[in-house]
């Protein structure tokens, strides 16, 4: 969330941000509303001021033991004034806030300007996609032949949209996930965390899911709850109103959870297989750093998540993402994309972020410097490291065989019990 006050004092950098931005969003009421409430807070402090003057007088006065009843009727007639000023003090604050909340973070200087996703940038291409001497198939009719994906019995389970995995496909997924968090502790220096998967709603605002992307989650009826639909929203969440110490950062998380999205606006996009489900499994990295080292803790991030799939040899790129297509509270980020044949393309299976204090602010996540008074807020970032749903497709399709068995990644193989590749 952006301050109003920054807002007051860089107009033109806010509007210039919200046209590169593609976003629509009334900064004229807004700067009316903050205008009328400094007007109210302005004639509140004027008359509370009064208030506590006029009441020594009256203290005095009536010590001496002289009359002070036209001041003490004087000071009812300031009191009605107060009461009657603090609703519309309230009012102002929170169509401020209303406002404010759907005010997406300024982009980075870096970002490169376009509208759409065709204007994002690519920084590199690692690896080189497959050739096949046959027709490759989709993840999905190779989970099928193989027995280890099932989608229509998923469907009647619960609905579209959801993937029940079979014996060895059950287990890459499974192995997936420890060998990620294996990567991420031991190699990269994370701490690992197992958060809840209901968070409340307060949680959801502070890491910018809430007000704005209300129709993407999933609500518990009956509870002010909602599941997950990603580790970054409980994760971040931890320090949520804490000040760390300076010595402490940069704090590094890294957690797996399911994830759960309702994918509103995605009707007739990726019906098939595994690469949009409702529920579907990822590890997160998570980054608490100071202000002048989070851009530097973002190429660190990048570079834990693209780890993983260098181990995997599978071919990726990474772009990073221009001003139209940055999501709402990021600052700069860098999407991986992961090559999958049957599309002859490359999908997103990271998407690596700095927000800067856009979150920190919402959730009063601060540090305080070594041997300075006050405090600061924190840089935060996050990043998949990694989808697993979509990196067992991806496996699934780069390492298929014309006899419809599949190749297992060798960094995988210890987690299978040395397993070299799954067939029928």
């Amino acid at each position: 969330m952006l301050e109003i006050k920054y807002i007051r004092k860089n107009l033109p950098v806010v509007e210039q941000s919200l046209k590169a931005r593609c976003a629509d969003v009334d900064l004229g009421t807004l700067l009316a509303a903050d205008e009328k409430r400094r007007t109210v807070l302005r004639e509140l402090e004027m008359l509370r001021h009064r208030r506590n003057t006029v009441s020594d007088e009256i203290a005095a006065i009536k010590k001496a033991g002289e009359n002070a009843d036209s001041k003490v009727a004087d000071m009812r007639e300031v009191s009605v004034r107060i009461k009657s000023l603090d609703p519309k003090r309230a009012q102002y604050e929170n169509e401020i806030e209303t406002i404010l909340m759907g005010i997406p973070n300024i982009p980075h200087e870096s970002v490169p300007v376009g509208n759409d996703e065709s204007d994002n940038a690519t920084v590199k291409k690692i690896g080189t996609p497959p050739v096949f001497d046959f027709s490759p198939l989709a993840h999905w009719e190779i989970g099928k032949n193989l027995g280890i994906l099932d989608f229509d019995r998923a469907a009647r389970i619960t609905g579209a949209r959801f993937p029940l995995y079979f014996g060895a496909g059950a287990r890459l997924e499974r192995a997936l996930i420890n060998f990620m968090l294996d990567t991420h502790t031991k190699n990269h220096g994370y701490r690992e965390v197992l958060p809840p998967f209901i968070v409340n709603r307060e949680s959801m605002t502070h890491t910018g899911q809430l007000p704005k992307f209300a129709e993407d989650l999933f609500k518990l009826e009956g509870w002010d709850y909602f599941l997950v639909p990603t580790a970054e929203v409980p994760v971040t969440n931890i320090h949520q109103n804490e000040t760390i110490p300076e010595k402490e950062l940069p704090i590094l998380y890294t957690a797996y959870t399911p994830c759960f999205r309702s994918e509103a606006g995605s009707y007739g996009k990726d019906t098939r297989g595994l690469i949009r489900q409702h529920q579907f499994n990822k590890v997160e990295l998570v980054h608490f750093a100071k202000p002048e080292t989070s851009y530097q803790q973002l190429e660190v991030l990048l570079n834990h998540a693209e780890t993983i799939l260098k181990k995997l040899e599978l071919p990726y790129r990474v772009i990073t993402l221009c001003t139209g297509d940055l999501g709402f509270s990021a600052a700069k980020t860098y999407d991986i994309e992961v090559w999958i044949p049957a599309q002859n393309t490359y999908r997103e299976i990271s998407s690596c972020s700095n927000f800067e204090d856009f979150q920190a602010r919402r959730g009063n996540i601060r540090f305080k410097r070594t041997g300075q008074k006050g405090t600061e807020l924190v840089h935060t970032l996050n990043g998949s490291g990694l989808a697993v749903g979509r990196t067992v497709a991806a496996i699934l399709e780069n390492f298929q065989q014309p006899d419809g068995s599949v190749l297992l990644p060798e960094a995988i193989r210890p987690y299978m019990d040395n397993m070299k590749g799954i067939t029928r």
